[in-house]
């Protein structure tokens, strides 16, 4: 088995702590306008919420937190997990590790303790800040999120933060990560409550509300500083890709 200098923990806190220092100065550099204006005072009396957003945004999603906010994240447990998991604390957010196979995989890979430890967060108060799509289904909204809703009796709120200075990545998720010295812009989308007792069609319906709702976000947010979602039709392509597939299966003798 192969040692890798980057997994071990002096690496994974100078790591963590130096994104945490760049994502401050992107912070200060950039003059952000934030809609609904009046949002942070409109959710103060639904407190504590559940945050959603799109894979590849979670870098800049910090930003969107205002200081009286307790919040905490779920965090892989592999890759990248570690070091943000680092740079969340020194932005004062706080971080549980688990995967992001929710829904129908709650059990495996660690989801169960994962979704308890964002419950008894709930319970006590913070905002649960977690991506709606799970790995390599990028802006498909999984199960996951809306059973946490479910469960806890708190409302989704879509959040999309982007900047008209960044980098995108040629990820599967097409993941940014914001520029010093530019504009920016938060959307934070309406509420999806998921009442306890809902049912399946219910549940689903939630579901597509919080893909919608973050849909709009994005394309809000990057129309207010003027350029396009480099994710957007994602969905649609990996939806036209399996249906390729499926086909040349069906054709195969």
């Amino acid at each position: 088995m192969g040692f890798s200098l980057l997994k071990t923990r002096f690496a994974q806190e100078a790591l963590g702590r130096s994104l945490a220092w760049y994502l401050r100065l992107v912070r200060r550099t950039n003059r952000f306008v934030i809609e609904p204006a009046d949002v942070y005072e409109r959710v103060r009396p639904e407190l504590p919420l559940i945050i959603a957003m799109w894979h590849g945004q979670h870098i800049m999603i910090p930003f969107a937190r205002p200081d009286w906010m307790p919040a905490c994240s779920l965090v892989s447990r592999h890759g990248d997990g570690g070091f943000n998991a680092v740079a969340l604390r020194e932005l004062g957010i706080g971080a549980i590790r688990g995967s992001g196979a929710m829904g129908k995989k709650v059990r495996e890979k660690g989801g169960a303790p994962a979704f308890l430890a964002m419950m008894r967060r709930l319970a006590a108060g913070e905002t649960m800040v977690l991506t709606a799509d799970i790995p390599k289904r990028a802006r498909v909204c999984g199960a996951g999120i809306v059973a946490l809703a479910r469960a806890s009796g708190r409302p989704i709120h879509p959040i999309a933060v982007v900047t008209s200075r960044r980098i995108d990545f040629n990820s599967w998720d097409r993941a940014s990560i914001g520029l010093p010295f530019g504009r920016g812009a938060i959307v934070v989308g309406e509420a999806v409550t998921v009442a306890r007792d809902a049912d399946e069609a219910t549940c689903e319906a939630a579901r597509l509300a919080v893909q919608a709702g973050l849909d709009a976000a994005h394309e809000r947010a990057y129309a207010l500083i003027g350029a396009r979602d480099p994710g957007a039709g994602l969905r649609e392509a990996a939806a036209a890709k399996d249906a390729a597939t499926a086909a040349a299966k069906a054709a195969t003798p």
